[in-house]
């Protein structure tokens, strides 16, 4: 009880945020015919504007946090059982190895980028990892890796943060500009967008096969993880030096795990049909609720602080990795 107690009143925040952004896509539709921004991308402009006007008090940030991280990681659990081990295991081997690959060569690039612009060698890493795997995630599992300073990692987090948004926000406007399918546009997102949970924002507005490819396509870049901290660790040789090494459980979530183990069980006909609408509907609210919680943890002031080579070395890594994304597209002729 005590923990529900200090839990509520950020909770009940984000649920205003979210509440307020369903309104406004409602509002939207009537207005339009068509809500062109939807709730999901709603709860994280409100969020945002409402953090960069106000700071939340200190009794509000448990139940935010819980809101961004938890119910955000359950979210994305439960999201498995809309996908099953056959949809899965069509993304075949070549787009596999085609994620691997864009990966790799976006880390590389990255890192070079941030070198050539002068960024010290962690936050160079820093970057690179973040905007090639997954933002924060790969931001906190890297940095006990290679001893990275705690300024660096707060100037990394701070931009993934912020630029996230933007990356919600303005992908969508790329799927009529490049003439992408619904698919193509699915994969686009899954390479490109930091979290899980922006993946679903950035493709909801495109339809189910977006948000079902993109979360397919995120979670296999979401893997890299471990091989690539393993592979720091080994070429930073600190295997017996300082710090604590992420373990399995870090380098792979416990929401991912859960997502394909319901993946599976959905494949194997354990989940009833009858449980998969309100599923999709929990899931649905979970996610609005968590991206309130993500909107309001964004100040976009906070982009001043970190400096215009950050911002050079973070921006044009991020289109060094859409131009390469959308290489692999045409290469596979995916659908």
């Amino acid at each position: 009880m005590h923990r529900l107690r200090e839990l509520a009143p950020g909770i009940v925040l984000c649920a205003g945020v979210s509440a307020v952004a369903v309104v406004l896509a409602r509002v939207e539709a009537a207005l339009f015919g068509h809500a062109w921004l939807e709730p999901l991308v709603l709860a994280i402009l409100v969020g945002t504007l409402l953090r960069s006007l106000w700071v939340p008090p200190k009794a509000l940030a448990p139940g935010i946090a819980f809101s961004a991280k938890t119910l955000l990681e359950v979210a994305v659990m439960l999201l498995g059982a809309s996908l099953s081990l056959t949809a899965m295991l069509a993304a075949g081997p070549a787009l596999i190895l085609g994620i691997a690959v864009v990966v790799t060569l976006s880390i590389v690039f990255s890192y070079g980028i941030g070198r050539a612009f002068g960024l010290p060698r962690h936050m160079a890493v820093l970057v690179a990892c973040g905007n090639s795997i997954c933002g924060n995630s790969a931001i906190a599992a890297v940095a006990p890796v290679i001893g990275a300073q705690a300024k660096d990692v707060a100037a990394s987090i701070a931009f993934t943060a912020v630029l996230g948004v933007v990356m919600v926000l303005s992908l969508p406007l790329l799927m009529p500009l490049f003439g992408l399918s619904e698919l193509q546009y699915g994969v686009l997102a899954g390479l490109t967008v930091y979290a899980v949970p922006q993946v679903l924002a950035a493709t909801a507005p495109a339809g189910v096969l977006a948000v079902q490819m993109g979360t397919l396509v995120k979670l296999v870049r979401v893997l890299m993880l471990g091989p690539v901290v393993l592979a720091l660790s080994l070429a930073d040789g600190r295997q017996e030096g300082r710090g604590k090494r992420p373990g399995f459980a870090r380098l792979v979530p416990w929401f991912i795990i859960g997502f394909v183990a319901l993946a599976v069980l959905r494949a194997l006909g354990a989940v009833p049909e009858a449980l998969l609408a309100p599923l999709a509907s929990v899931t649905g609210i979970l996610t609005v609720l968590a991206m309130a919680a993500l909107g309001l943890g964004v100040d976009v002031r906070i982009v001043a602080r970190a400096g215009a080579r950050v911002s050079a070395t973070v921006v044009l890594s991020l289109l060094a990795l859409g131009a390469v994304s959308l290489g692999l597209i045409r290469l596979l002729g995916t659908a």
